[in-house]
């Protein structure tokens, strides 16, 4: 069973690079596109197939973990149990080694691989990506300038609208105005405002909007979900409404 899986995950990458008529050229800040060839030829397909999913999202890891300079163990072993926990341990052992061996290697381009998967991806599936991401950069315990930098770059790629960015941002900082932005409303809203932009978010962020993803996905709407509970929560108590 381990066979077929690396063997099916080095057909996919067999499959994508034959399709490269050449390299593209790109820019440092979009990462040179290695790629941009085969996501140009693939936009006829309105969907991305599991192993492609996987090994686009495993190259976004990369850049959330290298962004501070340094690789931490913590971020690694977060994105290791994630995919396991999601995949299975041969799936996603299939998946790093074909990561490690071929796509590590070359110049990937973020700004391709987030606006493949925009392209083919439901916007709250993209918002759970946004929250796997700063989770990620979450893992060694802070969340540094420059991963929040790489991260809203890939939020812009992936075409995540501000407020939502702020809202799953403030997720992972405690400062007096999280819980507002969380609920994405501002210090001066109203009870009344406060409230409808619960249901709202709570709406959003429901788990049930990803039943149809990964068990690793769903959890993580779950905390999304969460939090969203618990700003409401704190505003509840602070206002006495």
């Amino acid at each position: 069973m381990k066979f077929l899986f690396i063997l099916a995950a080095f057909w996919v990458v067999r499959f994508l690079f034959n399709q490269l008529s050449s390299p593209s050229q790109g820019g440092a800040s979009s990462g040179g596109g290695s790629f941009g060839n085969v996501y140009q030829q693939q936009n006829s397909s309105s969907q991305v197939s599991p192993a492609d999913f996987e090994l686009n999202l495993l190259s976004l890891s990369s850049f959330v973990i290298k962004a501070d300079g340094k690789v931490s163990q913590s971020e690694l072993d977060y994105v290791r149990q994630y995919f396991v926990q999601a995949y299975g341990k041969d799936r996603a052992n299939a998946t790093f080694k074909v990561f490690n061996e071929v796509i590590k290697k070359r110049d990937v381009s973020a700004q391709r691989i987030a606006m493949h998967l925009r392209a083919r991806t439901r916007y709250e599936s993209r918002l759970q990506i946004l929250h796997f991401l700063f989770s990620i950069a979450n893992a060694d315990g802070q969340v540094t300038s420059s991963e929040v930098n790489v991260i809203q770059q890939i939020a812009g790629y992936l075409s995540i609208q501000s407020a939502d960015f702020s809202s799953i941002k403030a997720m992972f900082f405690k400062k007096p105005d999280s819980a507002y932005k969380i609920l994405e409303v501002e210090k001066t809203a109203t009870d009344a405002e406060i409230k409808k932009a619960y249901r709202t978010m709570a709406k959003k962020y429901h788990p049930d909007k990803l039943v149809h993803m990964d068990e690793a996905y769903q959890k993580g709407a779950k905390e999304k979900f969460l939090k969203v509970q618990e700003a409401y929560d704190q505003l509840q108590k602070e206002r006495g409404f």
